[in-house]
């Protein structure tokens, strides 16, 4: 397959085929409210940090790469826990206050499910790299789901297998793309709603108190059903890329 992978600022025309690339996340991954300060600006602010893989042949959306600026001058060894959604946050608050962004921080990879498996997650992070590095930044953070977890998270994070490489797929993604796992981020995102809410964003009877495993969670969600809440708090692992 021969891609071509394009900046959305650069080619605003696509922005329909890059909505190919909608709803193939679990419903209950979209309910973190701190997306909203993203996803909601994306076309006016954050264009230049969106990346389009397209099918040359069948002009078929293939893959898309999200990235994020802000401004960030302490240790890049010292992440903070909130990460995903520090990254956001951190992102309006530079955009708003006029301060002039120091790094950008990958915020999602998607690759079309029917095209998993072959290779297509490293190209985009290595189109990132080179996008980042294209508009001005020298470091690039990236809060990765650690999608094979099993384990307690900060030793799974740092496992590896014999030839030295990360346990996890995502990570060894980024590790073989030059990035250096820094810490654990452990309340990167935060999905609160009602139980009803949850049994219709997962299909689960969500009728019993305590943690409930969900199918693509990285961590049980936790239920009340006095309160009639279920909170879901997701980890993701601080990886560094030097550019």
């Amino acid at each position: 397959m021969e891609l071509d992978i394009t900046r959305l600022a650069d080619n605003p025309s696509l922005w329909p085929v890059w909505e190919e690339l909608d709803g193939f996340w679990p419903a209950f991954m979209s309910q973190d409210p701190t997306g909203g300060l993203y996803y909601g600006y994306i076309r006016d602010h954050f264009a230049a940090h969106c990346l389009l893989a397209v099918d040359r042949s069948s002009g078929r959306a293939v893959a898309k790469g999200h990235s994020v600026p802000l401004a960030h001058t302490d240790d890049l060894a010292a992440l903070p826990d909130d990460g995903w959604d520090w990254a956001i946050r951190r992102s309006a608050h530079t955009r708003l206050s006029g301060t002039t962004p120091t790094i950008a921080s990958a915020l999602e990879i998607m690759i079309r499910p029917d095209l998993r498996g072959g290779g297509l997650s490293a190209i985009m992070l290595g189109a990132m790299r080179d996008n980042v590095a294209e508009l001005g930044f020298r470091d690039l953070i990236a809060p990765v789901r650690p999608t094979g977890r099993s384990g307690p998270i900060r030793e799974y994070a740092f496992s590896t297998r014999p030839d030295g490489l990360p346990v996890d797929p995502w990570l060894r993604v980024h590790v073989r793309a030059g990035g250096r796992i820094v810490n654990v981020a452990h309340r990167s995102m935060v999905m609160t709603g009602r139980l009803e809410q949850w049994r219709e964003w997962t299909g689960l009877p969500f009728d019993t108190d305590g943690p409930v495993d969900v199918p693509s969670a990285l961590a049980p969600v936790h239920v009340s059903l006095a309160e009639d809440v279920a909170v879901y708090v997701e980890p993701n692992v601080w990886v560094h890329h030097r550019l």
